[in-house]
């Protein structure tokens, strides 16, 4: 196509593009392009996530080593701060308030530790599951993984610390006079279960923590609330023999009883079906929670994987 200028030359036009007219999507479909960080399906993004298996790891141990570098006494302080909380929750429950009622001083401080650990390990799953994008936006926007593997490693992390602490919990059991038993093989059950259900839970407040920041302020309240609800410092059938019998059964059915519950029986002389302490089907209620909530949460994370990290 040509024209004749105003100085008499001829000026050649380019000829139209044969992407005009084209919108986007067209554009991406003919030239073979992507969406970056699109959603994969989520067969591919278990394979996906199963192919990052070693950086999850990884992760997870470098979070831990490097929580308490700054602290003279190290990684110590993984098994100090719930004994602390337990020291400080037996004076104020056990000794000034009582609510060891019903219970020994033998079975009441290791039913405490316990309870205190095992909740510090939801807890914990939780709250580090709130910040897993939000705190992490450079490693999030500068490589292509699947986000996934955050919250599942900050729980990771959350059972190795737990797992560390597991020596300190043993000792005060025995201590105590509990002794090692084959009731404590229930305890590598109890812990698959709550870690499924907590990394499922790390990864619900993932998601609503990467839409809304302000969340990790309002979690402490939340899981305050939830300890107090959860018999962490009283047996929820004896502090409440004198209210109607399904407030207490609502009670021990949440899940961080539960499984406080069944780390109790595993642990703890005298502490069982025989004090009337365990619900009924326990261990069905506590499997329920853990795929529902794993599961349940998996797919809801999965299902934002591409909104992660943009804005």
């Amino acid at each position: 196509m040509s024209e004749t200028t105003h100085d008499g030359g001829v000026a050649v036009s380019a000829p139209p593009s044969p992407d005009e007219g084209l919108s986007a999507a067209d554009l991406a479909a003919k030239y073979g392009l992507a969406v970056s960080g699109a959603r994969p399906g989520l067969v591919e993004y278990v394979r996906q996530l199963w192919g990052r298996r070693h950086f999850i790891l990884a992760f997870s141990q470098a979070k831990l080593t490097a929580q308490y570098s700054q602290a003279k006494l190290g990684q110590l302080w993984q098994v100090a701060t719930p004994l602390l909380n337990a020291a400080v929750y037996f004076l104020i429950f056990g000794l000034i308030l009582k609510a060891d009622r019903g219970m020994e001083r033998e079975v009441y401080i290791p039913f405490l530790v316990t309870g205190v650990f095992v909740f510090t390990f939801t807890q914990s799953s939780v709250m580090a599951g709130v910040r897993a994008i939000s705190g992490n936006l450079g490693l999030v926007r500068a490589l292509h993984f699947p986000r996934a593997a955050l919250p599942i490693s900050f729980s990771l992390q959350q059972l190795q610390q737990l797992l560390f602490s597991m020596i300190v919990l043993f000792v005060v059991a025995v201590g105590f006079g509990s002794y090692p038993r084959l009731s404590w093989l229930l305890i590598i059950p109890v812990l698959v279960l709550q870690f499924l259900f907590n990394t499922g839970l790390a990864m619900i407040m993932a998601r609503m923590g990467a839409k809304t920041p302000d969340l990790a302020q309002l979690m402490p309240f939340v899981m305050r609330t939830w300890m107090y609800a959860s018999g962490v410092m009283f047996s929820i059938p004896l502090m409440l023999e004198e209210h109607p019998k399904w407030i207490a059964d609502v009670l021990q059915y949440n899940p961080a009883a539960i499984y406080m519950d069944l780390m109790r029986f595993a642990l703890i002389d005298g502490y069982g079906p025989a004090s009337k302490v365990l619900p009924p089907h326990v261990w069905a209620v506590a499997g329920g929670w853990a795929v529902l909530v794993a599961v349940g949460g998996f797919v809801y994370f999965w299902k934002a994987e591409e909104r992660y990290g943009r804005g």
